[in-house]
C-alpha cells in the first residue's frame, strides 16, 4: 500500500483524492488544502463545498492543512496546486521529503517571473538537497467528471520510464487510464498553452461567432502548440496525443472549462477584473499567456494568438479587434 500525498484541495486535488481512492491497488491518501475550513469540511462532512460540489469523498481519504502530517512518509507526492503557489509550497514540502520521494505534477501552468515549467520548478526547489524522482500529470481530464466515474484518460510523463510505469500501474483505475509518454517538456507546454487557446476559443463564442470561427481557432492553435513544443525541444507527436489535441479539445469546448469562461465573458464585454473577481478557482490561462508570450521573444518564437489574448488580458485591447488582427496577417502556406 503507497502513501500519498496530494498538494492542494482545489478541484483537481480533491478530483484526484476521489480517483486514487478507486485505483486497482489500495492507498493511503492524505489531501493538503491550504484553506483549514476546505480540509475541515472535506473531513467532517465528505465533501469539498468551495470547489468540487457534490462528489462525495471516500473515507479513506484523510484531509487536512498541516503540510508535514500530510507529507509523513509519503511515497508518492502529487502537485495539485496553481501554478502561482507551487515554488512555494514545493520549498516548504522539502524538510519532509526523501530522495526515494516520487514528485507528481498535476499542475498545467508556466511560472510568471521565470517562464518555468513546474517540474523545472520542482527541480530548483530541491536543487540544494537532492534531485527528485518527477513525473508530469496531463491531459483532458476535468475534476468533476473524473471524481464522478466517467471514463478519462490522461498522460503520465517522465523521463524515467521506469518511474512513468511505476505510476501508471499505482494510479489506473476501472475509470482512470494513464498513458505514458517520455516527452516532459512536450506534456507540460501542451498542458500549458492549451488553457490560452481556451481563452481565446471563449472569447470567439462570447463574441456570438460560430462553428467555423472556433474550428480555426482550434486548428491554428495546435499549430501555434507544436511550434512552440518543437523550438524548445520536445516532440510534434505529443501534440497530436491526449495532452496536446485532447486536452486542447476539450478545454475549448468544454463548459467546465475555466478558462473558456474567462474568454467567453471577455467576449460579452465585461472587463478581467470584474470575471476573475467572481471566480473562486484559478484560470491558469490568465497568468500562463503572459509568462508564454515572455518564453516566445526570449527565443524568438512566434505566437499571434497567444500574443492577441495576451493584448486582451493586459493592453486592453477587445476580442474583435485582435481577433481582426489575426485574419489581417500575411498570407502564406499552411
Amino acid at each position: 500500500m503507497s502513501r500519498i500525498a496530494i498538494l492542494g484541495g482545489g478541484s483537481w486535488g480533491t478530483g484526484l483524492s476521489v480517483v486514487l481512492a478507486h485505483s486497482r491497488r489500495k492507498h493511503e491518501i492524505r489531501l493538503w488544502a491550504r484553506e483549514p475550513e476546505i480540509a475541515r469540511a472535506i473531513q467532517e462532512n465528505r465533501y469539498n463545498p468551495t470547489f468540487l460540489p457534490g462528489i462525495q469523498i471516500p473515507g479513506s481519504v484523510d484531509a487536512g492543512d498541516d503540510l508535514a502530517e500530510a507529507l509523513r512518509n509519503a511515497q508518492i507526492v502529487i502537485g495539485a496546486m496553481p501554478s502561482a503557489y507551487a515554488r512555494e509550497v514545493y520549498l516548504k514540502a522539502v524538510p519532509y521529503l526523501s530522495p526515494e520521494t516520487v514528485i507528481v505534477s498535476a499542475t498545467k501552468g508556466l511560472e510568471l517571473a521565470t517562464h518555468l515549467r513546474m517540474s523545472e520548478v520542482i527541480e530548483q526547489a530541491f536543487a540544494l538537497h537532492f534531485i527528485p524522482s518527477i513525473a508530469v500529470l496531463s491531459g483532458p481530464s476535468f475534476a468533476l467528471e473524473a471524481a464522478r466515474g466517467d471514463p478519462t484518460a490522461v498522460v503520465l510523463a517522465s523521463r524515467d520510464r521506469g518511474l512513468a510505469t511505476f505510476v501508471q500501474e499505482e494510479f489506473s483505475g476501472p475509470t482512470f487510464r494513464l498513458y505514458t509518454n517520455d516527452d516532459v517538456l512536450g506534456v507540460e507546454l501542451a498542458g500549458a498553452t492549451k488553457n490560452v487557446m481556451a481563452i481565446a476559443a471563449g472569447a470567439c463564442q462570447g463574441l456570438g461567432l460560430g462553428a467555423n470561427s472556433l474550428a480555426a481557432l482550434i486548428t491554428r492553435g495546435l499549430a501555434e502548440m507544436t511550434r512552440l513544443v518543437v523550438a524548445l525541444g520536445g516532440r510534434p507527436e505529443t501534440l497530436s496525443g491526449l495532452a496536446g489535441l485532447g486536452d486542447l479539445v476539450l478545454t475549448c469546448h468544454g463548459e467546465l472549462s475555466r478558462n473558456r469562461h474567462v474568454g467567453f465573458e471577455l467576449g460579452r464585454g465585461r472587463s478581467l477584473p470584474e470575471i476573475l473577481g467572481e471566480m473562486n478557482m484559478v484560470a491558469e490561462g490568465v497568468g500562463t499567456t503572459e509568462a508564454l508570450v515572455g518564453l516566445a521573444r526570449q527565443r524568438g518564437i512566434e505566437l499571434p494568438i497567444t500574443e492577441q489574448v495576451h493584448s486582451i488580458l493586459r493592453l486592453g485591447n477587445s476580442p474583435r479587434d485582435a481577433i481582426r488582427a489575426i485574419m489581417e496577417r500575411p498570407l502564406k502556406r499552411e
